[in-house]
């Protein structure tokens, strides 16, 4: 007779009879981040974890959505995040304003949890950024990095351009520890940058060595992203900079020597004249995949780099050491431009020709910001061709009559091909990125759409119009794969006893709307955004809700004993 009791009761359960949850979302396609198709059921939440999938037809809840006809999946996680960093100029989730550490812009496009502390930057102590968050409350979870950058300058302080001596490196590791300890769930390296572009290899490997205790991912912005690194310049550079294939190389070592799993930042084929590259760089890491490296990439679905859309096509050199006069004024830069034109016109020339090329080539170097506005939109190409004059001296026109700022104009550069994107976010280890940070209207036009749309446009371009992958592999892609690279048990998916992360989105209306022009548009067709249980879209609509937490990961295990014979 107490087996019958029992079923009975297991089928209640089943059906969800008797069951009260705080959120009961009614007949949604539930793509589970697996990459699986979709199927139909229920989820129900109980505080901030799903209590229950399935028929739940029989439930009550205080709340009851029905999403008839939407499509339900784990929120996305932003593996390349800079909603905060080491920055001093900016506090992204630490920020004292709400509405900022709300991100708006990133939740609306259906993140909930963003991987902070890139390319080598994070404040320090770890600690504190962590209490902070904490303290102040924040609307999306936040995972932490130790910056290497930060830690080699702490360490190095200005004398940073040479390879790092034993001892440096020594202190390196004991800072990467520190902050590992205080809750950072891996590293990242900016070595594209000052001061990482100094690192050695050696240098990093000893470094991750030290997060795979924890079971710490290593994220970096790799030495280069194209044929030449961003620092090159032909007229004063020796030959044979880092190519991006060199910096896969680079990664792909350090996984090999340390056993950690290794991310390759934003992956890109930069430079007009390398695109296509993107073929070799998925063979050397499907190679290593074969091997055994845990090697991955992510990227953003743009085919423009820069944040802020600033590219300034006169070499950085021409301006270095120019700072503001001894009453504060803002220098005369085309005046020192004139002077630099004068003294070294060939090497100006060179480089800017270089830059034009690193950039995508003149057609593809557009104008935003000009004090002639019928110059608004046009390709460098075409200013040229209006002006009769080379691309090249358009570049040094622009700067001779535009504002006074390094280039004279504000333009950006469509670096990358079209192809190059496809080919990368079709492979199986690439997870989606935005790259971007926190950002509000009143922080003005230059600011990179990827900020509000980047997975919008994921799903709604590539999958559902044009096909590039299906809309399965597009929500892994932002779901499960991240959440397999860096660990996590208890998101990136919809199960049971998982944290009540959700999206629900119309697959018809989903659509990312920020252009270069007018970037601070949300995206639509995103109905529900859930964090920890708590609604941060509702009904489309922001709520600037505070539930995000900062998620540490698992202590480090104990050192096994010293054997009685020493190390080996």
């Amino acid at each position: 007779m107490r087996w019958i009791v029992l079923l009975a009761m297991a089928l209640a359960v089943g059906t969800g009879r008797a069951q009260d949850f705080d959120v009961l979302i009614r007949g949604g396609r539930i793509l589970d981040g697996t990459g699986n198709p979709w199927y139909r059921a229920d989820i129900g939440i109980r505080g901030d974890r799903i209590a229950a999938i399935g028929d739940l037809s029989r439930a009550t809840a205080r709340r009851v959505i029905d999403a008839s006809g939407l499509y339900v999946c784990p929120g996305f996680i932003d593996l390349h995040s800079h909603a905060d960093d080491g920055s001093p100029t900016y506090r992204g989730l630490r920020h004292e304003d709400r509405r900022r550490r709300s991100a708006p812009n990133v939740v609306s496009q259906g993140i909930t949890t963003v991987v902070v502390n890139q390319d080598g930057r994070s404040p320090w102590p770890i600690g504190e950024q962590r209490r902070t968050m904490e303290q102040l409350g924040i609307g999306p979870n936040a995972i932490l990095l130790v910056g290497h950058g930060t830690v080699r300058g702490m360490v190095m302080g200005q004398d940073f351009r040479r390879p790092a001596r034993p001892e440096e490196i020594e202190r390196m590791r004991a800072l990467v520890r520190q902050g590992m300890e205080e809750g950072a769930w891996g590293l990242s390296a900016g070595l594209e940058y000052v001061p990482g572009r100094w690192s050695t290899t050696e240098e990093l490997i000893a470094l991750v060595r030290e997060i795979v205790p924890y079971g710490g991912v290593y994220i970096a912005h790799e030495r280069s992203e194209g044929r030449t690194p961003m620092w090159y310049w032909p007229s004063q550079d020796p030959p044979g900079p880092p190519t991006l294939l060199e910096a896969v190389q680079e990664t792909i070592e350090i996984g090999r020597q340390t056993g950690a799993v290794v991310v390759a930042s934003h992956i890109k084929a930069k430079n007009y004249g390398y695109w296509g590259s993107s073929q070799a760089a998925i063979y050397l890491i499907e190679e290593a995949r074969r091997q055994g490296v845990q090697v991955y990439a992510d990227q953003y679905t743009y085919t423009t780099s820069g944040s802020d859309g600033n590219t300034v096509l006169i070499p950085d050199w021409v301006f270095a050491g120019l700072g503001r006069g001894s009453d504060g004024q803002r220098p005369d830069y085309k005046a020192h431009f004139e002077r630099v034109l004068a003294e070294r016109p060939e090497a100006l020339r060179i480089d800017i020709q270089h830059e034009i090329e690193r950039r995508g080539g003149a057609e593809r170097i557009v104008i935003f910001e000009y004090p002639d506005s019928s110059l608004i939109g046009k390709s460098l190409a075409e200013v040229a061709r209006i002006w009769g004059i080379s691309p090249i001296e358009a570049a040094i026109r622009l700067q001779r009559e535009g504002f006074n700022r390094p280039g004279g104009a504000r333009v950006r550069g469509f670096s990358m091909d079209e192809l190059d994107v496809r080919l990368y976010m079709q492979q199986p280890w690439t997870a989606t990125a935005t790259d971007g940070g926190i950002a509000l209207p009143e922080d003005g036009p230059a600011i990179h759409p990827r900020y509000y749309g980047t997975y919008p446009r994921k799903i709604a371009r590539y999958a559902r119009d044009w096909g590039v992958i299906s809309l399965e592999q597009a929500i892994r892609s932002s779901t499960g794969l991240p959440a397999q690279i860096l660990g996590l048990k208890d998101r990136g998916y919809i199960r049971e006893g998982y944290f009540a992360d959700l999206v629900i989105f119309e697959l018809d209306r989903i659509q990312d709307k920020a252009t270069f022009f007018e970037p601070h548009q949300h995206a639509e067709g995103i109905r529900y955004v859930f964090v920890n249980g708590v609604p941060v879209v509702d009904e489309g609509q922001l709520t600037g809700a505070l539930p995000g937490r900062v998620l540490v990961p698992r202590p480090a295990p104990a050192p096994a004993p010293a054997s009685p014979r020493g190390r080996r």
